[in-house]
């Protein structure tokens, strides 16, 4: 951080005001670089749900075919049966006693329950195979509306990292003429400050009677101090400098 240099003495009003924009232009920039890493996350996010979607549609389809060649199998299993009975009833023409001809009956109606087993079972395939290829094309669907997403998010993620470079540029330059008029050891505070909270807040302003980075209740004897800004004050809980709601405008 560059050392503040000051051009003019400054009052406390004016420090303060020039601390809360500093405030505003790290919380911007602050805010471009959480958009810059979560972007990517987003992109390798979509990227890895697409392979994994098409991977499940590989083997869904592979499974499909697989089910139709079992379909195959039984409805060839059904010809089989029908060449068995006219070749049992034939045979029942030649028959010398009436043992062979209920042997051979029986080996009639033995086949004729093997086709109603497998027509019931060609039956319920078909419904599967129309739930499976709903299924199959659900899949398809995700991966298309995906897709889109993708190249979307990969559009949006060229743009801003063009664009911001270029804002990024232009808050640091505020950034340090801000910071000019800032004595160093308050700047030195502020930093500090910033570096202790995730959210980077250093100066915040009172929202509802309270503190807006922890929201504990500021009195309003202290509330009445703040607004004057003729002293920088700090929250007595989280240390963050106070400022009071008119402060930007």
């Amino acid at each position: 951080m560059a050392t503040a240099v000051k051009e003019k003495d400054l009052t406390v009003e004016e420090k303060l005001i020039a601390l809360y924009e500093l405030q505003k232009i790290h919380t911007h920039m602050d805010q471009i670089h959480r958009l810059k890493g979560e972007l990517p996350m987003e992109v390798k996010d979509l990227e890895d749900e697409i392979t994994g979607l098409e991977t499940r549609l590989q083997n869904q389809d592979e499974a499909f075919k697989k089910f139709e060649v079992d379909l195959q199998v039984k409805k060839g299993s059904i010809k089989d049966s029908e060449s068995l009975i006219a070749k049992y009833e034939k045979q029942q023409n030649n028959v010398k006693n009436n043992r062979e001809f209920d042997a051979l009956s029986k080996e009639i109606e033995l086949q004729k329950l093997e086709i109603q087993l497998a027509e019931k079972k060609i039956k319920d395939a078909k419904e599967d195979a129309k739930n499976f290829k709903e299924g199959m094309k659900e899949t398809e669907e995700m991966i298309d509306h995906k897709q889109k997403d993708l190249k979307a998010k990969k559009k949006e993620l060229s743009k801003i990292g063009e664009e911001t470079d270029i804002e990024e540029e232009k808050m640091l330059k505020q950034a340090h003429k801000a910071e000019k008029n800032i004595e160093e050891r308050l700047l030195n505070a502020y930093s500090r400050t910033r570096k202790n909270y995730k959210n980077g807040l250093a100066v915040v302003k009172i929202e509802r009677d309270s503190c807006g980075g922890c929201f504990a209740q500021i009195p309003p004897q202290r509330q009445s101090e703040i607004a004057q800004r003729k002293k920088v004050i700090v929250c007595e809980h989280c240390g963050r400098i106070l400022v009071d709601q008119e402060i930007d405008k």
